[in-house]
């Protein structure tokens, strides 16, 4: 167990954290406001402070590391980040109970957009950015950042790829190129751009800059934190349209994109997740449209919502332009189903990924034929490549773990004496990194009606979704804190 390596890790975050809480003091002076200023500011004071610390601790660190120490610095880097990121909220008042505040915080870097806040309007600029910007920061992750600026040691980099694994999601991580340092800049990179490309259209369509960073970042992080009550619904088609279209793009897995860049056409055309992605996405459309088309004054305006609504919801953004909670049972039953399947592997987005899917359903057919015919071989291929029996057990042990983890939580959930509708959308969007669920979380609700109990549950639900269960069940395991021998 190298302790000292978790320490450093864990001070560079820290560190990390102080310089992008930095843009928020900016925001909060142009726009003369003293208080939040002043909180944002502290914020950063403890998190140099708790950050150089653990430098300190970690001076005489061995730079190598293993699985399970990667597994522990992403676990505890996003809880420790969260801790100190909801601290200007408390400070400034604008959330004064520190339970609301981590909650808020938890479900930006979580990507989750779940909120306890009945209005967002009066907030402050300055911390509607950093909440917006919590959102970015977590879409690709920070340690994914932290691997492009800072060498971890090891032959080529390897230990980084032990924190790659553990916080990029999907049922398998692998480099772009030969040293990890340089995957994770070219991920960061790819981010980057289409990050800025989102902005520029939405400048085009009149979005003042403000609204366009603060979009952008809900946008490219699938997130969903809106800075207005309404979410997306007072602007204007064009400007829906652009986050449409570009949700669906960051729920692509990132390794297509520099493909592209690559110009290995052929490997996009034959990426099996991609095409069940796109599918899904069109297929959904396709139905709801027919099935909300009574409810709009036009087929085109039905079209419009019903496509926003997928691509905020598959890509586990969770912005919304119409309340989809008043929708017809079948359309509101086939966005749960898309929360859950969410995004791909790769991406920014949540749920169980649609490279899960097809590895499941592949390997359940596989299953089946091996039954009828026991002395055949039936190889589980994804995208031309057999896939090892490792990953496949550990797609299932995945599922295994979520289902147990869905119960639990729901059991814990029905203490509240909410609705049943409420308890499993809700804890399903947390678990999922959605946000909005159905009945009193839909759209134009909010988690405020849960208790200090069931909140704490739900921000373990979104820490478990978006680090995929099993760093944070490591960190809870005895084991994994003692010398190995």
């Amino acid at each position: 167990m190298n302790r000292r390596m978790i320490a450093r890790l864990l001070g560079f975050l820290l560190l990390l954290e102080c310089v992008f809480l930095f843009p928020s003091v900016v925001v909060s002076a142009i726009y003369h406001e003293a208080n939040a200023m002043r909180a944002v500011f502290l914020a950063m004071v403890v998190a140099a402070v708790l950050g150089g610390l653990l430098l300190l601790v970690g001076q005489k660190a061995k730079r190598h590391f293993y699985a399970r120490e990667g597994m522990l610095v992403t676990a505890l880097g996003w809880i420790v980040l969260s801790a100190v990121g909801a601290l200007p909220f408390v400070i400034a008042g604008e959330i004064p109970h520190y339970i609301d505040a981590l909650f808020e915080v938890i479900s930006g870097f979580t990507t989750t957009g779940a909120s306890i806040l009945t209005a967002v309007e009066p907030m402050s600029k300055g911390l509607l950015f950093w909440r917006s910007f919590t959102h970015w920061l977590g879409g690709m992750g920070i340690l994914v950042f932290l691997l492009a600026i800072v060498p971890m040691g090891g032959k080529d980099g390897g230990s980084s790829v032990h924190l790659l694994r553990a916080e990029s999601p999907g049922p398998s991580v692998s480099k772009l190129v030969p040293k990890m340092r340089q995957t994770a800049a070219i991920l960061y990179g790819i981010y980057i751009a289409l990050t800025v490309i989102d902005v520029l259209f939405l400048l085009a369509g009149g979005m003042p800059l403000f609204d366009s960073l603060c979009t952008a970042f809900g946008t490219a992080g699938t997130g969903g934190f809106g800075i207005k009550n309404d979410s997306m619904a007072s602007y204007s088609p064009y400007i829906q349209t652009v986050c449409t279209v570009f949700m669906a793009l960051f729920g692509v897995n990132f390794s297509v994109y520099f493909f592209i860049l690559l110009r290995k056409f052929k490997q996009v055309l034959h990426n099996e997740e991609l095409w069940l992605y796109v599918g899904i996405m069109l297929t959904s459309i396709a139905v709801i449209t027919w099935n909300v088309a009574s409810m709009f004054p036009s087929i085109g305006e039905a079209l419009h919502h019903a496509a926003f609504a997928v691509s905020s919801v598959m890509t586990t953004t969770g912005f919304a332009t119409e309340d989809f909670n008043a929708w017809p049972e079948l359309s509101r039953t086939i966005l749960v189903v898309l929360m859950v399947c969410g995004a791909s592997a790769g991406s920014t987005g949540g749920g169980i990924k649609c490279a899960r899917v097809v590895l499941l359903v592949k390997s359940l057919r596989a299953k089946t034929r091996q039954l009828l015919h026991p002395r055949s071989v039936n190889l589980v291929r994804l995208d031309g490549r057999a896939i090892g029996e490792d990953t496949l057990q550990g797609v299932n042990t995945y599922m295994s773990a979520y289902c147990a983890i869905t119960i639990v939580s729901l059991l814990l959930l029905s203490l509240d004496g909410l609705s049943l509708e409420t308890n499993l959308t809700g804890m399903l969007a947390c678990l999922n990194n959605i946000g909005p669920g159905l009945g009193l979380v839909g759209p134009t609700g909010n988690y405020s009606c849960f208790t200090a109990l069931s909140k704490i549950v739900l921000m373990v639900d979104m820490l478990v979704g978006r680090l995929e269960i099993f760093p944070l069940l490591i960190m809870l395991s005895p084991r994994a804190w003692r010398k190995a021998g």
